[in-house]
């Protein structure tokens, strides 16, 4: 199963924080899963660590080598079909970075790993 990690989701893992659910990381780690990573996700990071609102406790450009190619991670690429989708999406989440990962989820037909509850207001399937 292709499956998407919202931001935190990614974070948390990478992290090994308590916060992941198990059935979460036991989605990630099945080898049988092919677990997607959108320019989004990095790109929110960034924003985070260049405002010194979040601590990877290591380099950037480390952390994120080491969380996508370390575990394998593949980078789902935003396209212009995802973002014509923002167009039509309503507006129950402002935050562009998981709209953008919504409407990628939803263009893609695949579900997103996220304890964001918000999400389930866009139809996507939604696992925590």
């Amino acid at each position: 199963m292709r499956l998407l990690l919202d931001t935190h989701t990614f974070l948390w893992f990478v992290l090994n924080d308590s916060k992941l659910s198990r059935v979460a990381d036991a989605l990630i780690t099945d080898p049988s899963n092919d677990v997607l990573i959108s320019p989004a996700t990095y790109w929110e990071i960034a924003i985070k660590v260049g405002k010194q609102t979040l601590d990877l406790f290591a380099p950037y450009d480390d952390f994120m080598m080491r969380g996508i190619q370390g575990n394998n991670f593949e980078i789902l690429p935003i396209e212009p079909r995802h973002t014509s989708l923002l167009t039509r999406l309503p507006m129950h989440h402002k935050d562009p970075f998981d709209r953008l990962l919504i409407a990628q989820a939803s263009y893609e037909g695949i579900p997103i790993v996220s304890v964001d509850s918000a999400l389930d207001d866009y139809g996507v399937t939604r696992l925590w």
